[in-house]
């Protein structure tokens, strides 16, 4: 078309009706919405008769995190109209809201996306929805055609871990793992072309996917990331094409800025926090083996408690390689699995006596895998599983490597401290890797990476022609080294370890220990036992029992793909047929497994859902009759727990990401009431520092603990120190109603002496707000107040008689102040100016990405040759089904 034949911008205004009519006559555009039709059938189906009937999933991690928000939920709602406050007392006796309930006024500007995304679905089908949606959307930017990118959706949505954390309560991580896919659609698409389109599209899901606030989610799949970025980088130096990947990229670089400014606030904020926190402010404490425990982020212990077992990765293949789960949820309740609970226990159990059987219920979990327990396997399918080996040997170029390293290397990350030297690899070279723990999460990489291989390998080999004769060897190889694995499972599950994990033998340990400190003879002792004889045998024949069993069940799929892609590479059925066959066949697989880690027993009733799940007992009920402002409670039996939090306000609590100096202090000090150790009067002494007015002891008795110094109250004397450690042991030492220690930093602050408190001399809070604290102090010479608050390095604001004054940090954890003599008011806001920093500038980058997406759209629609473009697809479409229908 020459430059004077080209329609004007009004002819182009006129023809968009047209444009959109061709739009939705390609296959692919129409095929998208049969698709999401049946997505949206499927999710639905997966939670009938629950999601429509209004029952809800109590999951435990999201009662958590009801708990810890609490406090500032409360204050919303009896405040409309107040600034979110950014701080809390329900935990820890205090830390930043951060990563509790991020929540920030550019938000609102976005945030309505999810629930579009969802498709107004109810709960918790709309999530399924969604991350089915998501890789539909990259499929078809990768040109794979409709039917197959349907499989492959979802083949990844029914995927076992991500029906698990729906369980288990892990929304947002589950939220930011369904914006991934589309993400990476949108650099696939600016690769092939359409580099405005692809970033716009880029931009918008990888702004949605920060914004779920799962960071440890999307580091682990900007590995992913990097190897797209680097398979197009490879296809553009051997097609020479440099000028359109570099376009590409730029245009990717500046959706990624602005998807990152668009969450500016959040990531800011949390990254600032985590320089105080255990994510990544390192203890300024020593200890003996700080050589080999010290990263740059959490120590390697924490990092690598849940690490997959070696056998255990092929629960890829065979879900119950490891048993399985060590409890499942039940209404609400994360219930223990029981190896009696199984097909024919009864009968194993028969030469067993009833204290061995109490035993075996109590104790033995199905699950025999790694120490920790888990809530499910990683289970991508069987079938997906052999489509993923066929793809390694049929699918050609960069892309396919990309997805096998990738696939090898969050396998062999997984296993963590099983393969520590790689584990310690990226721990000390890897930029942020030692930030997060739970390492075998990044199994959610070769979740993503094998169905889509899997998929690319299925419409390679069914639109193939004479795909038999030329792909029969790998056929071959890929199904029978998988029919082998499953056969090594049938009939010698030994293979692939003990029945008899670690676990189980610290738990016979421990329960020996406290028989024998009890005085019980030896007999009773060993009947207790794991190497108990009787129940050794019938624990290994159970779990045996397991693997065998699965082992012939994903035996069962391989055989069945196997008959169905032969009758297809055989001529003896159409190429839709054998994907309509192998489709059904990886839904049955991974629905059937799904459901035995959510089902119909695991949702609650709206009656049940709508009861209080934090209950109040009597020593809740007497603690809440105190009318005072603000004080603590200090909880031995639920230290670690998070229900509490929902009452009161907690020495102890339960967050992944506390202050690392409460760490230490618990540590050092307040774990001894926890483990049963002696107690000491510096333990009691820190106690009393952090107005611990209220002690639950470990029989759960209710105390009142009548030496707690209050909010606040002046002391004689500072000691100062020259570190940490020293500052630490000194609360060995000194009487904090008397006397604080600080670092000699704070010395100018505090000033190098101190007057002595005198006779009359009070300080005593006025009002309570969790980020806003109102005091009242009268001296007769001016002192230090030492205030029973954790003190944070910034955000924190102090005011004298609404004069600026500066907090300074004593007793290790707690915030001090200089006041002059005479009455006064002091005030104490956490106001962090990083908030309102950022959010300008998010609301800016939220825009700017609307108006790149809208430019993006109209540039498709106005564009003069789209609809010439758009003909030529569809008659090339035409005329590939029509080759096809020839070929067989």
């Amino acid at each position: 078309m020459s430059k004077d034949e080209r329609p004007s911008v009004a002819e182009n205004l006129r023809n968009i009706p047209q444009t959109i009519k061709e739009y939705v006559s390609r296959p692919q555009v129409w095929g998208f919405f049969v698709s999401i039709a049946v997505i949206a059938l499927l999710a639905v189906a997966f939670f009938h008769p629950d999601a429509p009937a209004g029952n809800q999933l109590r999951q435990h991690d999201m009662q958590q995190g009801a708990a810890i928000g609490q406090e500032v939920k409360a204050f919303l709602e009896a405040n409309p109209g107040s600034e979110e406050p950014r701080w809390t007392n329900a935990l820890f006796s205090g830390m930043p809201t951060f990563q509790i309930s991020p929540s920030y006024p550019s938000d609102s500007l976005f945030s309505w996306i999810t629930t579009l995304y969802g498709a107004g679905l109810p709960s918790p089908s709309n999530l399924l929805f969604m991350m089915m949606t998501g890789m539909l959307i990259m499929l078809l930017a990768m040109k794979v055609r409709w039917y197959y990118a349907l499989i492959g959706a979802v083949a990844w949505g029914f995927s076992s871990y991500f029906i698990i954390i729906i369980g288990a309560g892990h929304i947002w991580k589950f939220v930011t793992l369904a914006y991934i896919p589309p993400t990476i659609g949108g650099i696939v698409m600016a690769y092939r072309g359409r580099w405005l389109t692809g970033a716009a599209l880029a931009g918008l899901f990888a702004m949605m996917q920060i914004q779920s606030n799962h960071v440890q989610m999307t580091y682990y799949f900007l590995f992913v990331i990097l190897a797209v970025i680097i398979c197009y980088a490879i296809d553009a130096v051997r097609r020479r094409k440099y000028a359109r990947w570099t376009k590409a990229t730029c245009a990717l670089a500046v959706a990624a800025l602005l998807a990152v400014c668009a969450n500016l606030p959040s990531l800011y904020n949390t990254y600032e926090y985590s320089k105080a926190s255990m994510r990544g402010g390192h203890t300024e404490l020593t200890s003996p083996d700080d050589g080999q425990q010290k990263t740059s982020g959490l120590d390697r212990d924490y990092i690598t408690q849940y690490s997959y077992g070696r056998s255990e990765s092929l629960s890829l293949l065979i879900p119950n390689i490891k048993g399985g789960a060590s409890a499942r949820p039940v209404q609400g309740n994360m219930q223990p699995t029981s190896l009696l609970e199984l097909d024919g226990a009864q009968e194993a159990a028969a030469g067993l006596n009833q204290e061995e059987l109490q035993y075996v219920g109590a104790y033995m979990s199905q699950y025999f895998g790694e120490p920790e327990g888990t809530n499910g396997p990683v289970y991508v399918g069987a079938v997906i599983f052999v489509l993923f080996l066929l793809g390694c040997f049929i699918v050609r170029g960069p892309l396919k490597w990309a997805l096998l390293v990738m696939t090898l290397l969050s396998v062999f990350l997984a296993l963590g401290r099983n393969m520590q030297w790689l584990t310690d690899l990226f721990i000390d070279y890897v930029p942020m890797y030692s930030k997060f723990r739970t390492v075998e999460s990044i199994l959610v990489i070769a979740e993503f990476t094998m169905p889509v291989l899997a998929i690319l390998a299925l419409q390679k080999i069914l639109t193939a022609r004479k795909p038999f004769e030329r792909y029969a060897k790998a056929i071959y190889i890929s199904f029978g080294a998988t029919a082998l694995l499953c056969l090594i499972g049938c009939f010698f599950p030994a293979v692939y370890g003990p029945a008899i994990s670690d676990g189980d033998i610290q738990i016979s340990n421990m329960i020996g220990a406290q028989l024998q400190n009890a005085g019980y003879p030896y007999e009773i002792v060993s009947m207790f036992s794991i190497q108990n004889p009787a129940i050794a045998g019938f624990v290994t024949e159970m779990r045996y029992s397991m693997v065998t069993a699965d082992s012939w069940r994903s035996l069962i799929f391989v055989l069945l793909t196997f008959g169905a892609l032969m009758l297809c590479v055989k001529g003896k059925a159409k190429a839709w047929q054998g994907a309509v066959m192998i489709g059904l066949l990886i839904a049955v697989d991974l629905y059937t497994v799904d459901k035995r880690y959510l089902n119909h027993d695991s949702f609650c009733t709206p009656e049940l859902s709508a009861s209080n799940p934090f209950p109040l007992n009597d020593n809740d009920r007497q603690i809440l009759a105190d009318t005072a402002m603000n004080y603590r409670v200090m909880d031995i039996p639920r230290f670690y727990a998070a229900e509490p939090s929902f009452h009161h306000k907690m020495i102890g609590g339960y967050h992944a990401a506390k202050l690392t100096r409460y760490q230490d202090l618990i540590d050092r000090h307040l774990s001894h009431f926890t483990q049963g150790a002696e107690v000491s009067a510096a333990d009691f002494n820190v106690l009393n520092m952090l107005n611990a007015k209220y002690l639950i002891t470990a029989d759960n008795q209710l105390m009142i603990n009548p030496d707690a110094l209050g909010n606040a109250w002046f002391v004689s004397d500072v000691r100062y120190t020259g570190n940490a450690d020293l500052e630490m042991a000194a609360l060995d030492e000194i009487d904090p109603a008397v006397t604080a220690v600080a670092d000699k930093q704070f010395a100018s602050i505090l000033g190098e002496k101190v007057a002595p408190k005198a006779p009359g001399d009070t300080i005593f809070e006025t009002s309570y707000a969790p980020a806003a604290l109102t005091y009242s102090a009268r001296s007769r010479n001016g002192g230090v107040a030492v205030f029973s608050e954790v003190y944070f390095p910034w955000g924190w604001e102090a005011t004298i008689d609404g004069k600026p004054a500066d907090i300074a940090r004593v007793n290790y954890v707690l915030r001090a102040i200089r006041i002059p003599a005479g009455e006064h008011k002091i005030e104490m806001r956490f106001n962090p100016r990083s908030v309102s920093a950022t959010v300008g500038i998010a609301r800016t980058a939220v825009i700017l990405l609307y108006v790149m997406l809208a430019v993006a759209l109209l540039g498709l629609l106005l564009c003069p040759r789209t609809v010439g473009r758009l003909k030529q697809e569809i008659v090339t479409t035409k005329n590939n089904k029509s080759s096809s229908a020839k070929n067989g």
